[in-house]
């Protein structure tokens, strides 16, 4: 059985068919045959007793043939390893019934073929954050809240072996001289682990979900994160080739809304996305998807957001996606925006919208350019058009809470018009917040932009809409 495999088992826990005794086979093909040891018989142990669960776990493990069960489908491994666990424990007289013989069978082959505990999380689509701080406090974030979880790992090392899976199945390792690692999972979910001695309480594990089922804009307002005009607004911008930065903080949905986003644009348009850790989700036919590369183990061979934005003007790209700009290629980002790639779009990591186009500027000079500050920002006022800045509000809710026009510049100072502006008007009984939109009904920058491509009234109507 491979370790790096990382083959997902979805779907089974709420599947699986009750099995009785009289179904099990004595054992497994070509499991190794009991050792005296093993045979010997012994008082019955009842099966909730934690050692003995363990014994029999590491007994399973000795008795499988790798070389037999390397290529058994997942529901075909489980079956047989329930027929090992059924034949164990009649020797070792460990009273164990149907389901609980199902249930040790379904965790060994989560831990040879997926992630051990972790999978029936995974599975559940309403969990957007796995954060592992031990083999007994596994946090979950579920509708927008922290909980700790119920499920928990054997000990320490339980949860070393799961990481250096993960860390195997992209082909990279972790361990104490390399204690840090990114990874993506076979379903796009990004995954942190850091290691002892950086991480003082043992590995730790941190998993971002990648969303299943695709969001647009009809799911965005049904969830409440911005209204149904608001999302017009947003749908004329990206029509209008409009170039976006989306600003927020850490899970505040900005990937979520830039991929409902990008769905609006025009499917035969040429599309160049530049991701990290690749998370988008684009549905158009002519789209080229761009990841960058971590150093090796000795240090050599990274490729950067940078060095992937400087090539993706190479390609003929009629817009660039960057996942997240986080460093000195927001100047090159700048530059495509700058040069006849409308309707590019990007995240960053700020509070509010100011803020986004100061760490913007930031970045730029973080890159050593030698560029004088006026010179950036003259060059992000032309830029870019509109910033959305998201928010994780105190109900868990995930709403749009600025949505914001550049203007251009007074001085050294970057005007800015708030479009639509988030207001609190209390708590419902629900414990949920009642908000509005403060709109403002001055004529946009990019009024000439929306006209040219036949929006002008239709974004006048829907201002009009909202303020009403």
């Amino acid at each position: 059985m491979s370790g790096g495999a990382l083959t997902p088992f979805f779907g089974r826990r709420r599947q699986e068919p009750e099995v009785t005794g009289s179904q099990l086979p004595a054992a497994i093909p070509g499991a190794k045959p009991p050792t005296e040891a093993s045979a010997a018989p012994s008082t019955a142990v009842p099966a909730s007793g934690g050692t003995s669960l363990t014994a029999l776990r590491s007994i399973c493990l000795a008795r499988m043939d790798p070389a037999t069960v390397a290529g058994l489908p997942p529901d075909r491994l489980a079956t047989e390893l329930e027929r090992l666990v059924a034949t164990i424990a009649t020797e070792q007289r460990l009273q164990l019934n149907a389901r609980e013989q199902r249930q040790l069978a379904l965790d060994l082959v989560d831990d040879m073929l997926g992630l051990g505990p972790l999978e029936p999380l995974l599975e559940d689509e309403t969990i957007t954050d796995i954060m592992v701080n031990g083999p007994h406090r596994v946090f979950v974030e579920q509708r927008g809240r922290l909980t700790l979880s119920p499920v928990q790992f054997r000990d320490l090392q339980h949860v070393a072996n799961v990481a250096q899976r993960i860390a195997a199945g992209v082909g990279r390792r972790v361990d104490e001289s390399s204690p840090m690692c990114d990874a993506r999972l076979a379903d796009g979910s990004r995954v942190n682990i850091i290691f002892p001695p950086l991480a003082l309480d043992g590995p730790c594990i941190s998993i971002r979900k990648f969303a299943r089922k695709r969001i647009d804009f009809d799911k965005l307002v049904g969830f409440g994160s911005m209204s149904r005009q608001v999302s017009r607004l947003l749908q004329i911008a990206s029509r209008c080739r409009l170039n976006v930065v989306i600003s927020g903080g850490t899970g505040s949905g900005k990937t979520t809304l830039l991929n409902a986003l990008s769905q609006l644009i025009d499917p035969a348009e040429r599309i160049v996305t530049v991701e990290d850790a690749a998370e988008l989700q684009l549905q158009q036919p002519h789209v080229v998807r761009l990841e960058t590369r971590p150093p090796s183990l000795e240090g050599k061979g990274e490729i950067t957001q940078r060095d992937l934005v400087r090539n993706a003007l190479r390609m003929r790209p009629d817009r660039i996606i960057l996942g997240e700009c986080r460093g000195a290629e927001a100047f090159d980002m700048l530059q495509a925006m700058n040069t006849g790639h409308d309707g590019s779009m990007s995240t960053v990591h700020a509070n509010t919208s100011r803020d986004a186009l100061t760490r913007i500027e930031n970045m730029v000079l973080m890159g050593a350019f030698g560029l004088p500050s006026k010179a950036i920002r003259t060059q992000i006022a032309s830029a870019i058009d509109l910033i959305v800045q998201v928010e994780r509000q105190r109900d868990g809710g995930r709403r749009l809470i600025q949505l914001t026009e550049l203007v251009g510049m007074e001085g050294d100072v970057f005007t800015l018009n708030d479009i639509a502006m988030l207001e609190q008007m209390g708590e419902g009984e629900d414990g949920q917040l009642r908000t509005r939109y403060r709109i403002s009904m001055a004529r946009p920058s990019f009024d000439e932009r929306l006209s040219y491509f036949g929006q002008s009234e239709a974004w006048s109507a829907t201002l009009q809409d909202l303020s009403a």
